[in-house]
């Protein structure tokens, strides 16, 4: 039997999902903009559903509501006719998904969101069905072509791409931004790559503070003490002036004969590299390699002196963070 070369067929149905996407691009009107406005301002939880693979999307799109701070989950269609349609309430917004808006399984959660005046949003293709006319925000697809002229594909990637484009829009509205996702994506390379400098700095009293007049024979007991590496100098009132770090120790040490009798002040290296605590540790991370440095000094907001951690870079490799 001679191989058959699928590729042609590969690229027939990404042109189909192409072309659907562009006719979807075009038809964004000013429902889309109701739709995000009240999805944003929702004080309670996203519900979506629909039939079959459009059922499939719907899952997905409240995976992806949920994961940037909408709450939203996916309600079987079949299942709301016998008891879950006590999961939705007046508060909620319902978004209902069905190509041809026919779906007769869909019928009985849109008598119940119009009975109990349920916000209804409904994407469909089709202004002739049910769930066009009963819709309170009306969110019109194209008419597409499918894969093989009657397999979902076309059409579900225009349900998927419009269910993304409502997420992120109203992510935007709701201003959520990194640190929002980070706390809710704790786990994970996401979850890795989002963590703050304050999320994995040391702090309180665990921070190795000297004061700047001190003799090193005592600073060196605490530099062993706190099993950091190094030591945060401070002046007599608290502001940060140096660092110091057992590296430099050494090499103090062996060109030297009066360590234990020296002041801080005099192995320090003055106005050390201080961050904000909001900062990524990605970024910290990259501060540290360019200066060649293993920790930094960690402040907050407009008080840069004032050190209120110290990042290191074991904490940051733990983290899994490149």
């Amino acid at each position: 039997m001679p191989k058959i070369n699928y590729i042609k067929t590969a690229r027939e149905v990404i042109s189909l999902e192409i072309k659907a996407l562009e006719k979807l691009k075009k038809n964004i009107k000013n429902s889309f903009n109701l739709a995000v406005e009240k999805i944003a301002n929702c004080q309670s939880k996203i519900i979506l559903s629909g039939v079959g693979k459009s059922g499939l999307i719907a899952n997905k799109i409240a995976a992806t509501m949920s994961s940037v701070g909408s709450p939203a989950f996916c309600l079987s269609a079949s299942d709301s006719s016998h008891g879950d349609l006590g999961s939705i309430t007046k508060k909620d917004i319902l978004i209902l998904i069905s190509y041809s808006g026919k779906s007769k399984e869909l019928k009985n959660i849109i008598q119940y969101a119009n009975r109990n005046r349920i916000l209804l949003i409904g994407i469909m293709s089709k202004k002739d069905s049910l769930l066009y006319k009963a819709s309170d925000i009306k969110l019109l697809i194209p008419q597409v072509v499918e894969a093989a002229g009657i397999v979902p594909t076309s059409s579900t990637t225009s349900q998927l791409a419009l269910g993304d484009a409502l997420a992120i829009a109203v992510m935007r509205k709701k201003r959520f931004g990194k640190l929002d996702f980070k706390k809710i994506h704790p786990s994970g390379s996401l979850g890795a790559q989002l963590k703050t400098v304050e999320d994995l700095m040391i702090k309180g009293n665990k921070i190795p503070f000297v004061k700047e007049n001190l003799v090193m024979n005592k600073a060196l007991k605490i530099l062993t003490q706190k099993k950091l590496g190094v030591l945060i100098v401070q002046n007599n009132k608290n502001q940060t002036k140096g660092i110091i770090t057992d590296g430099q120790v050494r090499r103090y040490n062996q060109s030297n004969k009066d360590l234990f009798d020296s002041k801080v002040s005099k192995i320090m290296t003055k106005n050390p590299i201080s961050v904000e605590k909001d900062m990524l540790a990605a970024k910290a991370l990259n501060i540290m390699n360019k200066n060649k440095i293993t920790a930094l000094c960690v402040h907050d907001i407009k008080k840069k002196f004032k050190t209120i951690g110290v990042l290191h870079v074991h904490d940051i490799l733990e983290a899994n963070i490149s």
